[in-house]
């Protein structure tokens, strides 16, 4: 019997030995080429940590953003979450949902693996939050092919965007493509159009909840994009597509422009990769400044998560220049490294228009109170489709602004 006992003892403590210690990633990165280069991530991690068994479960992009807030309340959380920096990792920060991360910069600072411009972004209330891995421009992309074929050259300026869209139309192609079933492509217009006609400090305020909606400066930012509902510049239909099937009109020629970020290119055919180019959001008023989008992503911490020393030895990983060079070169991203150098003469270009830029702003769903976000983007949508709506739409923002700042 005693023997029996001690046989069982020395199998277990050799098993103890040799078992890994489990780290649970959930992973908004569900688009074939995000999710095949973090398995390539995963599995440096693991060749460099093999005592480690990392578990990584990928969910659709639009399911994940519901299902987090429930994974971050659970006794279930994972150990680590992909998310986005700026208000929308501050709003889980400031619930006391997120493990602060500053013991893995005790060796070195924030500042000696990230630009010092992305410390307030990741942080709350002084202590760092959130792990920057890659960030990406926005711009107007087009199909160089349907340029090339109606001898059109790419816009500067607002008045030169609308005769493209003109041409376009005029030869049966629709100028701009979007999908708007999933709301936040609108995001990407309002605020490149209140930023061309009001600047960067009026839209912070705004999206900080300190100008109302019912403003005439806002209202002039409608006006704007009016012109290009009025003249049926966008894809018929948009609220039935996603943005992947929008982009399909793109890559097909059958659409000439798209505003969207560089991860368009994730979901090009290899043989349109290179009939993509891109332009800089047209000037509206030269006198506000040129502001962009560059939206930063990356991985957080959740205050439950049962492995939290093995999620903390993960996101450091991710810090390094290694990985995130490996991973900027698959996808063609900007790394939030600032030591990996631009990975093709496209991240390059994205970079020189960011750095020529008077500054960068992340977007409305990033930027803004992240009920404030869903109600706006609810509302763009509707002024797409019913633009005469527009006076009875700023105010039900307004009323909304009120009520969630207060």
């Amino acid at each position: 019997m005693k023997r029996g006992l001690l046989v069982l003892l020395v199998v277990i403590l050799a098993f103890s030995a040799f078992a890994k210690t489990k780290i649970v990633i959930n992973s908004n990165a569900s688009d074939p080429a995000p999710r095949e280069a973090f398995k390539h991530v995963v599995d440096m991690f693991q060749e460099k940590y093999p005592d480690y068994e990392v578990v990584v479960n990928t969910f659709p992009h639009e399911d994940f953003k519901t299902l987090l807030r429930t994974w971050l309340n659970s006794k279930e959380a994972p150990d680590v979450v992909t998310w986005f920096a700026g208000e929308r990792m501050r709003y889980f920060a400031e619930k006391g949902l997120l493990l602060p991360l500053d013991d893995i910069f005790s060796d070195k600072p924030f500042e000696a693996y990230f630009p010092a411009s992305f410390k307030s972004a990741s942080e709350y209330d002084g202590k760092i939050y959130f792990l920057p891995f890659t960030w990406y421009w926005w711009s107007v992309y087009y199909n160089t092919e349907v340029f090339k074929k109606y001898s059109l050259t790419p816009p500067v300026t607002w008045s030169q965007f609308l005769h493209v869209c003109e041409v376009l139309k005029e030869n049966g192609v629709t100028p701009i493509t979007i999908g708007t079933k999933y709301l936040w492509p609108t995001g990407g217009w309002f605020d490149y159009l209140d930023m061309r006609v009001n600047g960067y400090k009026f839209h912070m305020d705004l999206t900080a909840g300190k100008i109302p909606y019912t403003d005439a400066r806002v209202k002039k930012v409608f006006e704007y994009w009016k012109q290009l509902v009025d003249n049926g510049y966008f894809l018929a239909n948009h609220s039935s597509y996603t943005w992947q099937d929008a982009a399909s009109f793109l890559f097909r020629g059958e659409a000439g422009m798209y505003l969207m970020g560089q991860f368009i290119k994730d979901v090009a055919p290899a043989e349109v990769k290179d009939k993509l180019d891109f332009f800089r959001f047209p000037i509206i008023d030269g006198n506000v400044g040129v502001y962009e989008e560059t939206p930063i992503d990356g991985f957080m911490v959740p205050a439950k998560a049962k492995n939290p020393e093995g999620a903390k030895v993960f996101i450091k990983f991710l810090a390094s220049k290694e990985v995130q060079d490996m991973y900027s070169k698959e996808l063609g991203r900007l790394a939030a490294n600032k030591y990996v150098t631009p990975p093709d003469a496209h991240a390059q270009k994205g970079l020189d228009l960011v750095l020529a830029s008077d500054g960068v702003a992340q977007f409305y769903d990033r930027d803004t109170d992240p009920e404030m976000a869903t109600f706006g983007m609810n509302k763009f949508v509707e002024f797409m489709t019913f633009p005469q709506r527009l006076d009875i739409l700023l105010k039900q923002m307004e009323f909304q602004r009120r009520k969630i700042f207060k």
